[in-house]
């Protein structure tokens, strides 16, 4: 699977710098390669699409934070640690979706800080609700000022 072969949309994060009502923000990822696999990795072993809470999502710098600083978005298996997708995005619009994130956690009472849905050829295949983003600079750390981490979570 080619990172040109996925395409990456938000909605509803205009609202933060707009000091609007607070909506989930939403992001669609969308796979217009062969679809055979990515639906295997985004199925476990038991033949079961993989739940949210067997997913982490991720954005790694490709370089120091500043403008046009590019960074790689993954979705990776939480059980074997293996990539399910990677796309390439501005790391500050994904900075910027992950403030959303955090300000739509701190309005709201729902289980999920964001949703993420996966479509192949725009025809929905699977969609999560998230509470977990994890920023890394270029070398690996983790920048736990940038990331939506839940209290209570230890990492």
């Amino acid at each position: 699977m080619r990172r040109e072969h996925f395409t990456l949309d938000v909605d509803n994060i205009a609202w933060v710098e707009s000091d609007g009502e607070p909506e989930k923000p939403a992001v669609s990822i969308d796979f217009t390669g062969p679809a055979t696999m990515l639906r295997e990795r985004l199925t476990g072993p038991d033949g079961d699409v993989l739940e949210a809470s067997e997913t982490d999502v991720a954005l790694r710098l490709q370089g120091p934070l500043g403008d046009n600083t590019t960074g790689v978005v993954s979705v990776t298996n939480r059980i074997t640690g293996e990539f399910i997708l990677e796309l390439n995005e501005g790391a500050d619009d994904v900075l910027r979706f992950v403030r959303a994130a955090r300000g739509y956690g701190e309005t709201a009472d729902d289980e999920g800080r964001y949703t993420v849905e996966i479509t192949l050829d725009a025809e929905p295949f699977v969609t999560y609700d998230k509470r977990t983003f994890l920023v890394y600079d270029d070398e690996g750390s983790l920048l736990r000022q940038h990331s939506l981490i839940p209290s209570g979570v230890e990492l």
